[in-house]
């Protein structure tokens, strides 16, 4: 019988979603909530390479990116894009609305899907600038943490596979620290591994800080094991301590099951020195996934929500009822997830990685003996797919990373556009069309062309728009000629360069041409940056009442000025403040779940305890929960001894 050539092609996929609703039009001036750094004292007891990438080059705020914060909970039947990579042997799904997650991974063999697919689009906060959601394979740019494009279209096209054939690239210019990337899948004809070709570019004159971390969710049972070529691992817990530890058997169990062990971690495996680079979920019957790559992606990890309620409850809470649980096994450019990895100026990083089903003997591989475990299993991945075959692979594809798509499958932001038409860059492979810039990107290009900022596009119930903050674009903008606009993202860029005094100065420009909440806003979180609790709190306050008395504010912004308002006032003290804040609110912005907890707050603070209680006990939901807040759980500590109610557990540590 003939094989199956190989195709690509455009389809849809109709999902249970939550709709993603629009960005938060603020631009994020302060750091987000970070569970994934450590002090200064434990840096200073780790090795010195490790040390030295985990201390260089944090983010201080998501700029220049925005918040994705609008989500609920609502999920209605929804048609999604996709593009299907299909040979004889696997069936490849692609979201390319949603970072070019892969979806699913089906293996016609088996009948059986490789990875956890989640039947729901539930977003969630756990990306670096809000919403995410989980399953399938993602791939992780930017800085510790999930991508801001988790939740954003990436460019698709079609281009010559090596050995013939075609090949999907993705592409997209990373904003976080400007570096473009592709991923390009393809599946020879007749394989059972998918394969995916990576590139991050540095086109600049300067080093930048790369993070990249390949997530794929496997199906996660009692027999799940995970197993990688390592003796060692880090844990890292939501307590911010990242300890060594023997693997498997740690603290009285085996981590290698992701259910042996109640709370969610991560555990970043030591692979050994000239190691062939891999890890595979295995169920209790030996069957199950492997990853492996060329030597250049050289960390792995699992990640594990646990057994205990926190767990449990976050896992539901990203899919529906009744669901399989998952763990995540993961592949990136450091050890560790906490550690970003220098990339020289005009350089990149390229590899290859494979990802496809795994057979080996379960009692091998759930064996006492971790080291034959190991060592089983990769001579089973070697049969299935040689370490020289994935050599060969990478080998024959660089001469294809620099072809340009032939066919555009899907188009996504201009912001990579604009820094082509900023900086002239030559990117073979990765065009980023002018016929991509949009409203959001025309005023920059006018900038670019006359060296002004269009004053015309202010208006004043409308938040400004999102704009580039790298010092070129600080430049252009110091250069240009003065104005409520211009200087309101001028002092963005400069807050973003970390000269906050320059930056106020240029907020209070801005607000000199007449009274404004944007720049209001601004400066009020300037005050809260530097301790000034009482400036803050009046600032928020008139920020957020101007908004209120300007027609045309669109309900987002408003949102968004009073959800940081009314923490500042009740900080300060000021509980009637934030009350009368909160009751000038549009009704449907006040029953959301986060409002709903902002309003148990003003009453505790009121000293009204029952009344907060009753909220509670009414029951409320708040959608855009971020990882590892301890909110809702301290609020009911406030409230009372009573046991936290199972919908509002939701603690990733030890109490």
């Amino acid at each position: 019988m003939a094989r199956t050539v190989t195709t690509i092609r455009p389809g849809s996929l109709t999902l249970p979603a939550a709709a993603l609703g629009p960005e938060n039009p603020l631009p994020p001036l302060l750091p987000r909530d970070d569970a994934h750094r450590i002090d200064r004292r434990q840096r200073a007891a780790l090795p010195a390479d490790m040390a030295r990438q985990i201390g260089w080059a944090p983010l201080a705020t998501m700029l220049p990116t925005r918040l994705r914060d609008g989500y609920g909970r609502r999920r209605v039947r929804t048609e999604l894009t996709t593009v299907v990579i299909e040979n004889d042997r696997l069936r490849v799904t692609v979201l390319p609305d949603f970072g070019g997650r892969v979806h699913s991974l089906y293996h016609k063999p088996t009948g059986r899907d490789l990875l956890y697919t989640n039947p729901v689009l539930q977003p969630a906060d756990f990306a670096l600038n809000g919403a995410w959601f989980s399953g399938g394979i993602e791939w992780n740019i930017g800085a510790t943490g999930h991508t801001t494009l988790s939740c954003a279209p990436v460019h698709a096209g079609v281009v010559p596979a090596p050995g013939g054939g075609r090949m999907l690239r993705l592409w997209e210019w990373e904003r976080l620290r400007d570096t473009p990337f592709q991923v390009d899948l393809w599946l020879p004809d007749g394989s059972d591994f998918l394969y995916a070709g990576v590139r991050v570019r540095n086109p600049h004159a300067h080093t930048v800080p790369v993070y990249w971390w390949t997530n794929i969710a496997v199906p996660e049972g009692p027999g799940t094991r995970v197993l990688a070529p390592a003796d060692e691992a880090w844990h890292f817990g939501y307590e911010r301590s990242l300890r060594r530890f023997p693997v498997p058997e740690w603290d009285g169990a085996d981590r290698s099951y992701p259910l042996h062990g109640d709370f969610p971690a991560d555990y970043f495996y030591e692979v050994r020195p000239g190691a062939r680079k891999w890890v595979a979920a295995l169920d209790e019957h030996g069957q199950g996934f492997a990853q492996t790559s060329t030597a250049l992606l050289r960390g792995r990890k699992l990640f594990v929500w646990g057994a205990g309620p926190g767990g449990r409850r976050w896992q539901r809470w990203l899919t529906e009822d009744g669901t399989p649980g998952y763990a995540e096994i993961q592949a990136g450019l450091a050890r560790t997830q906490l550690e970003h990895v220098p990339l020289g100026p005009g350089a990149e990083f390229r590899w290859l990685e494979a990802f496809g089903p795994l057979a080996a003997d379960p009692a091998a591989v759930h064996g006492a003996d971790w080291a034959a475990a190991t060592a089983h299993t990769e001579r089973r991945l070697g049969a299935a797919l040689p370490a020289a075959e994935v050599d060969a692979a990478y080998a024959a594809w660089l001469p294809y990373a620099d072809l340009d798509p032939k066919e555009t499958l899907h188009t996504a932001s201009g912001w990579g556009a604009l820094e082509v038409a900023r900086a002239g860059h030559e990117l073979p492979g990765t065009p980023f069309d002018p016929g991509t810039l949009g409203p959001d990107q025309r005023p920059w290009v006018h900038l670019l062309d006359t060296g002004r900022l269009p004053e015309e596009t202010a208006a004043p119930g409308r938040p400004p728009g999102p704009g580039p903050v790298s010092p070129p674009w600080r430049e252009r903008l110091e250069c240009a000629p003065g104005g409520p606009l211009t200087d309101f993202h001028l002092g963005v860029a400069q807050w973003h360069a970390r000269d906050h005094a320059q930056a106020r100065r240029s907020w209070e420009r801005s607000l000199a041409a007449g009274p404004s909440p944007w720049p209001l806003r601004c400066l009020a979180l300037a005050e809260a940056w530097a301790g000034h609790r009482d400036r803050a709190a009046e600032l928020a306050r008139v920020a957020v009442e101007l908004a209120l008395d300007t027609p045309g504010v669109p309900r987002p912004a408003l949102a968004a000025l009073a959800r940081e308002a009314v923490p500042l006032l009740l900080d300060a003290g000021r509980a009637a403040d934030a009350r009368g804040v909160f009751d000038r609110l549009p009704a449907a912005t006040r029953e959301a779940g986060r409002f709903r907890l902002l309003d148990c707050r003003i009453l505790l603070a009121q000293g009204q305890r029952a009344a907060a209680r009753a909220v509670f006990d009414a029951g409320f939901e708040v959608a855009d929960l971020r990882e590892g807040d301890e909110t809702l759980s301290d609020t009911w500590a406030e409230l009372t001894d009573d046991p936290l109610p199972d919908r509002y557990e939701f603690r990733m540590r030890p109490a």
